[in-house]
């Protein structure tokens, strides 16, 4: 039996080598931050979010297009029933240029570039919590992947234990000298112990499987972790400091209120007039029924200005004031998250700490 143990656990570990990548813990972290797909995911959505700083930011510049075109044409109007020839068909040729540039918008574009600059730094900030996360579930998983093999490594001494015990207990037995209700009960425990050996290998398969599904390879001759009680706070206020001053996600949380703020602004620019410098030139042959070339140039300065639209516009204002006030409120329940998260860690690590003496 203990050679079959000593087998079955030599195939898990050539199983391991054969996709090892991590020994050491450091090393585990750097490869799930690098390579798990949801902190990838997130990193991508971050990606995404920065890009719509740039199509915001692109209001600023001119924008310019071009429109060519030929085809046929049949008019009735005053002119060519005056002409006396009714309606008329005529090849129709179009050609034309528009440059708009935007001169002022309330400070709309302004803002928008504010509120998706503030989205950005959230996304980014969420990027930093989710590899957090799943740093922390490594880390789990690598400390259970060692605490698994340790038990092993005892059930198999307790087997071994008991295999010598039950040896001699037979070996008395068969000299007359024992009891044979002694060698039942020896061979029962025995038989425990091989079940115990079993269930540990079967718990380090399983400790392998969640090794792989977090960190993605499967571990190979980790090393043991060096205590990490130097680097804790000293006090519970410092650990509170320290939880709120570095919460990624409380961080988010606080740029999403300036994302929120940036939005309003942008909802109080509908109140406001927009000027734009329009610059066009056409250039038109055989148009409306009249044969001949027909050019056009245009340069102007135009203010629009909405006076009512149904009150859309004060609607949108109240909305987005009502979303500042839900950003604070999710920012003030992060906040309460984080203080109770760090809370029920020290409580649990100052437990732990008291027990292990015993």
């Amino acid at each position: 039996m203990n050679v079959k143990t000593k087998f079955v656990v030599g195939s898990l570990m050539a199983l391991s080598l054969s996709t090892a990548y991590a020994d050491t813990l450091q090393e585990a972290i750097q490869y799930t931050v690098n390579e798990n797909p949801e902190i990838r995911s997130a990193a991508a959505e971050r990606s995404a979010v920065e890009e719509e700083i740039g199509q915001a930011k692109a209001r600023f510049f001119p924008t310019i297009d071009i429109a060519v075109g030929a085809g046929w044409e049949r008019t009735l109007n005053p002119t060519t029933e005056g002409a006396g020839e009714g309606s008329k068909s005529l090849g129709r040729d179009e050609a034309s240029i528009q440059i708009n540039q935007m001169l002022y918008d309330g400070f709309a574009t302004a803002s928008e570039v504010n509120r998706q600059t503030a989205r950005t730094n959230a996304k980014a900030y969420n990027v930093y919590g989710e590899a957090e996360f799943i740093a922390i579930r490594a880390v789990e998983a690598y400390i259970n992947v060692l605490r698994r093999e340790q038990l092993l490594t005892l059930a198999e001494e307790n087997l071994a234990v008991h295999q010598s015990t039950n040896d001699q207990i037979k070996s008395r037995s068969d000299r007359g000298v024992g009891r044979k209700a002694d060698v039942e009960q020896s061979t029962g425990r025995l038989a425990l112990a091989q079940k115990n050996v079993l269930s540990e290998i079967g718990n380090l398969k399983d400790a392998q499987t969640a090794y792989l599904r977090v960190v993605g390879k499967l571990p190979y001759d980790l090393q043991p972790i060096a205590s990490p009680e130097k680097a804790l706070p000293a006090s519970f206020d410092q650990a509170i400091d320290l939880a709120i001053n570095n919460h990624p996600i409380l961080k988010s949380a606080n740029v999403d209120i300036e994302s929120a703020i940036a939005q309003h602004a942008t909802a109080k620019a509908a109140f406001m007039p927009r000027v734009d410098l329009e610059l066009s030139a056409s250039h038109n042959k055989d148009i409306d029924g009249i044969e001949g070339v027909n050019e056009d140039a245009l340069a102007m300065v135009r203010l629009r200005y909405n006076l009512y639209n149904g009150g859309k516009d004060m609607a949108r204002r109240r909305e987005t004031a009502q979303l500042i006030n839900q950003a604070k409120s999710i920012r003030d329940n992060t906040y309460r998250q984080a203080v109770e998260s760090m809370r029920l860690s020290w409580v649990a690590h100052q437990t732990v700490k008291s027990q292990m003496a015993f």
